[in-house]
Parts: structure tokens; sequence; C-alpha cells
């Protein structure tokens, strides 16, 4: 029983070590936040009528590299036209619309059309990372 409690004080200590190194890594204006990815699409019955309108004002089009962020992450830098880097994906990808109220630390990706992937991506958590504007 002790050795299994040491054992799991020493993995907490390391794994705590590993993310504060992460974090150090980072510049003063590099952000990086754990949040919760859905995906979307833009067809009609996603979305309030408009499928290919964004709230920022875009025209979305199959293949583009856009996201929607919840409120509270607006809040904390990812504004209309942030570039992030997705945690799984490649590429850069830009904030351009927002989720429903109701979600927190929260974003969706867009998959154009394709509603298969945006099904088998369904619900994950992953890191994103981006440069805070000035």
């Amino acid at each position: 029983m002790r050795r299994r409690v040491l054992l799991l004080v020493l993995a907490a200590v390391f794994l705590h070590g590993c993310a504060a190194v992460r974090r150090e890594g980072l510049s003063k204006r590099e952000k990086e936040l754990t949040v919760t990815a859905y995906a979307y699409n833009s067809t009609k019955a996603q979305t309030d009528g408009r499928p290919e309108e964004t709230a920022s004002g875009h025209d979305l089009e199959p293949g583009m590299r856009a996201i929607a962020v919840s409120r509270d992450l607006e809040e904390l830098g990812l504004t209309f036209g942030t570039k992030v880097h997705i945690e799984g994906l490649a590429g850069t990808w830009t904030v351009l619309h927002r989720v429903h109220p109701r979600n927190r630390r929260a974003i969706d990706i867009y998959m154009g059309v394709d509603v298969a992937a945006a099904r088998r991506w369904g619900k994950r958590t992953v890191t994103v990372r981006w440069t805070a504007k000035d």
C-alpha cells in the first residue's frame, strides 16, 4: 500500500514537472489551453438556416481551416481572426465563428459538408496554441 502511494506521488510530481517545462517553453505572447473540441458542418440541419455565414461575417467554404470558439475563450484572446494550432490537426486554423452560448471552454472545428468526417471526429479534448495579439 505504501509503495503504491509513493509511486502515485512520484508520478504526479513527474507529470506536473513535464507540464511546467512545456509551459515555460512558451514565450510571453504564446498561449496554450486545453479545450473540448467538436466538429461542425455548413449544413442547414446544423445551423440557423445560413450555413455558410459566420459570426465574423465570413462565408465558409469546404476546405477552409476555420473554428468557432466559446465566448469565454474570446475573453482569453481567441478573437475573430486569431490563428491557432490544434493538437492532432495539421496546419493553422482561424477563429471565424462562435459556438452556442451554453458551451464553455470549447471549440468547433469546421469540416465543410463532410458530415461523416465530423461524426468520426466526435468530441475530443485537445490543446490549442496561439500567439496573443498586442
